[in-house]
């Protein structure tokens, strides 16, 4: 199943951490390409997020870590599913494959190209009122599949969008957004929406359940 692009919203502004301390700003190593890997077939996982407790996501990057807290209540099945991924080694080792400046950097394609997927979707329609700004992490889908569709491929919002509720919500950045800022900082070589100037690599996703 292919999964397209988020849009083609470009929207001015990107932020970052920072503070009173002089901070060492995120650099992104130069490594190697991965192997695309073949979309894998993993069945439907059932996992629900329990409303009761934080889900925090890592994402240890060539460019930097940064950490997701899942949205227990309004995404408990796309949150679900997100872990399942992770705590099987999903995505260790694949990229982000898009950026798009001012909008959004994108990652979680086994095929390397937001052509793949885990094998299986699920539907949580996204509350709403909601709004995808600066820090929203959501879910990818195609254009003709039904709102709140997700596969593996999430998109991190590097600046407020007018994005409709559409896409499926996971979490929000919770720590290292000049990470995130970093990423989208190595832009694309030619145009503002594309494959990055140079591989983005996803080392690891670890969850962690209090």
């Amino acid at each position: 199943m292919a999964i397209a692009a988020v849009g083609a919203l470009a929207l001015a502004g990107c932020g970052g951490g920072g503070g009173d301390k002089k901070a060492s700003k995120p650099e992104c190593k130069d490594v190697a390409q991965p192997a695309a890997r073949q979309s894998a077939d993993h069945k439907r996982p059932t996992l629900r997020l329990n409303p009761r407790k934080t889900y925090t996501a890592t994402v240890v990057t060539s460019c930097g870590t940064f950490a997701v807290e899942l949205d227990v209540k309004r995404a408990p099945r796309t949150g679900g599913s997100f872990v399942t991924l992770a705590r099987h080694g999903f995505y260790d080792g694949l990229t982000f494959h898009r950026i798009a400046a001012g909008f959004v950097v994108q990652g979680g394609d086994p095929n390397g190209d937001g052509s793949g997927g885990p094998g299986y979707s699920i539907t949580e329609k996204p509350p709403g009122d909601l709004a995808y700004s600066q820090g929203t992490v959501a879910m990818a889908k195609t254009g003709n599949e039904p709102p709140g569709t997700s596969g593996s491929q999430f998109f991190v919002v590097t600046a407020d969008s007018d994005l409709p509720p559409e896409y499926a919500l996971l979490g929000t950045v919770v720590k290292g957004l000049d990470v995130v800022q970093a990423i989208e900082a190595v832009g694309t070589g030619a145009g503002s929406d594309g494959p990055p100037a140079k591989p983005v690599v996803i080392e690891k996703v670890t969850i962690t359940e209090t």
